[in-house]
């Protein structure tokens, strides 16, 4: 198994197929931005499953396809078929912001993916506009409601509260997933990149606070998923809450996870610039297994042991379609 050097057991990979990202979200991508990695350099579908193939040899079970926006990936279905037949493999899942999955739910359905985390920041066509650049909610939500067609269930949707920007949308966004038995995941702002940096986020601590009686909230010890989402569910069953609040309330100290650019860069923490470059190593032709194993743990061994938003939200200079999710 994958344990580094303080002791924590890595079992979960986000795996970036692209940085490409067909939004501009204000706390993301700047609008504009066209710095993306080049075809050339991505990982091919051989290459990513690949190193999937020795992850889950080395006990990780847990993986995710991120971006940017994974869906813009040609061919993704195979992808996800050819990962789904690693043995080892206990949980894939894909996090889109479901402007192309109307037309790709049920393939990636057939092909085995297990969960669909979907982001999404309100449901005010005028504020999804504002956050996002484009007029894009309509596709959204059909994109949204074709994954819950096609079978999926337990669909977390992901939001991020920001002040006076969304946080009015937090109470619909509630009574939309309990309408529909979708779980609601809000996630603080981090700081990377100058978007992220200039963006005034809600501190999620506190509005739990606010919300606890109102739904009549207990804490849940279900595990849904390998992410660092903490629970809540109301006591009729029918509203579950997420929060992931890396700023105020980390979870450096049970961090399970690295993250893989499109480019084959690991990297171990959002808020720090350890990384470790996989791209020349598998692209060599006498490139074994035992090498890609012992980049691997090399790469783990650079974990650091917290990240430094709080004390340096400055810090992290690359966006978040970069790090890969």
């Amino acid at each position: 198994m994958l344990v580094d050097q303080f002791g924590r057991t890595i079992d979960y990979v986000r795996v970036s197929v692209t940085d490409k990202c067909d939004l501009r979200c204000t706390y993301c991508i700047p609008e504009g931005f066209r710095d993306f990695e080049v075809p050339q350099n991505w990982l091919t579908f051989d290459e990513l499953t690949r190193i999937i193939r020795n992850f889950t040899e080395l006990g990780v079970k847990r993986f995710r396809l991120t971006g940017g926006e994974p869906l813009l990936r040609k061919d993704l279905p195979k992808l996800v078929e050819s990962i789904k037949k690693i043995p080892g493999v206990e949980d894939l899942s894909m996090t889109t912001n479901a402007t192309q999955l109307s037309k790709h739910a049920v393939a990636l359905r057939n092909a085995g993916l297990d969960r669909l985390n979907i982001s999404l920041d309100g449901l005010s066509t005028s504020v999804i506009k504002e956050i996002t650049g484009l007029n894009c909610f309509n596709k959204v939500y059909d994109g949204i409601m074709a994954a819950k067609d096609a079978g999926f269930d337990q669909i977390k949707i992901n939001m991020v509260p920001m002040l006076n920007i969304n946080d009015n949308q937090i109470e619909p966004m509630i009574q939309f997933c309990i309408d529909n038995g979708f779980i609601l995941r809000m996630i603080e702002v981090m700081p990377m990149g100058h978007t992220g940096q200039s963006t005034t986020g809600k501190n999620l601590t506190d509005f739990l606070r606010q919300i606890y009686q109102k739904y009549d909230l207990v804490e849940s010890a279900e595990v849904r998923g390998g992410g660092p989402a903490r629970y809540w569910k109301s006591k009729d069953g029918k509203f579950t809450l997420g929060l992931i609040t890396p700023i105020s309330q980390h979870f450096c100290e049970s961090c399970n996870r690295v993250r893989l650019s499109v480019d084959g860069t690991l990297y171990m923490c959002l808020g720090q610039n350890d990384d470790y470059a996989l791209r020349e190593l598998i692209r060599s032709p006498d490139c074994t297994d035992d090498a890609i194993k012992s980049a691997i743990h090399q790469a783990i061994d650079l974990k650091p042991q917290k990240h430094e938003f709080i004390e340096d939200d400055t810090k992290i200079i690359r966006f978040m379609s970069m790090t890969g999710g």
